[in-house]
């Protein structure tokens, strides 16, 4: 079975992990450009490449997939199946129509909920108690097409963006093998997706990160660990722009505005909010590294009664 495989960070390298081992014919991975990084600038592989050339797999980088060039490439291979992970491209109709069989996307989400470009991080930032990869066939409308597989993982207290990420990423590796080996079997027919039951889950931004304390403890908590590790949750301290790496709740600790800092020691920064108190556990002042609360209140002071903005 021949697959063309596409897909550019992190969470795309697992699941082409799992089908080199598992023996499928990779003959190009297709990835997006090189692109500076660190305070160097310096011009890095995507995480993708870096691991498709450890593999000894061919790696093509077009500028633009949908270009004539690319396109005859890809013909050229005449694949059963074209393989989609966060590649970053859209991918036109004539892309679509090359395959045997089909295209294929690792979507990060149980699908029709979550469409979109960060369904990990909405899922957490909206409460959600689970999520899940769904593999699912490609067309020209975003995320919309028909299911062929889904499978769940529990979204728990400690988690967050990165550590659902991992999870989602393994996951995916597993599902896209079960739901290649299903199709070609006959026994994975695809289905329909609910177009009433689905969602948007937007590209993220720096601004969606400010911590309005105004809102429930469950809501601030569940903001702070669906932005690891980028944007990341903020807050002002006398006119600091202060992230926020992780936070607990507690009951409320004692009477006073929300924003309001009413207690600090080694276990956190306590400050009110909507229903609760929110305890910061990790934060970063500017131009400093991370720290723990226990570690930043040794050589600083952080002042009760301050609002925090």
């Amino acid at each position: 079975m021949k697959i063309i495989y596409m897909g550019t960070p992190e969470f795309a390298v697992k699941p082409l992990e799992k089908l080199y081992e598992e023996g499928f014919d990779i003959p190009l991975v297709v990835s997006q450009k090189d692109r500076p990084k660190g305070r160097g600038k310096k011009l890095l592989p995507t995480a993708v490449k870096a691991r498709a050339e450890e593999l000894g797999l061919e790696v093509f980088q077009p500028d633009n997939i949908n270009s004539e060039d690319s396109i005859n490439k890809l013909k050229d291979i005449k694949p059963d199946f074209i393989v989609v992970a966060a590649y970053g491209q859209i991918l036109r109709k004539k892309i679509l129509s090359i395959p045997k069989y089909a295209c294929i996307n690792i979507h990060a989400s149980l699908l029709p909920k979550y469409r979109g470009a960060a369904p990990i991080n909405w899922a957490i930032i909206d409460g959600e108690e689970e999520t899940g990869i769904t593999i699912m066939e490609m067309v020209e409308k975003l995320d919309a097409g028909d299911i062929y597989i889904k499978e769940s993982i529990n979204i728990k207290e400690d988690d967050d963006a990165i550590t659902i990420h991992d999870s989602l990423s393994e996951l995916g590796g597993k599902t896209i093998v079960k739901a290649l080996k299903g199709i070609i079997s006959g026994k994975i027919t695809p289905e329909s997706q609910d177009d009433s039951k689905s969602n948007y889950a937007p590209m993220l931004n720096k601004k969606m990160g400010k911590i309005d304390w105004n809102e429930s403890g469950e809501s601030i908590k569940n903001l702070v660990r669906g932005l690891k590790p980028w944007p990341t949750a903020y807050t002002f301290y006398e006119k600091n722009n202060v992230k926020i790496h992780r936070v607990e709740l507690c009951s409320k600790f004692k009477e006073g505005e929300n924003g309001e800092i009413v207690k600090v020691d080694n276990e956190g920064i306590f400050v009110n909010s909507k229903d609760s108190c929110i305890i910061i556990k990790e934060l970063q002042f500017p131009g400093k590294r991370k720290m723990r609360v226990e570690d930043f209140i040794k050589g600083n002071e952080i002042k009760v009664g301050t609002i925090l903005e």
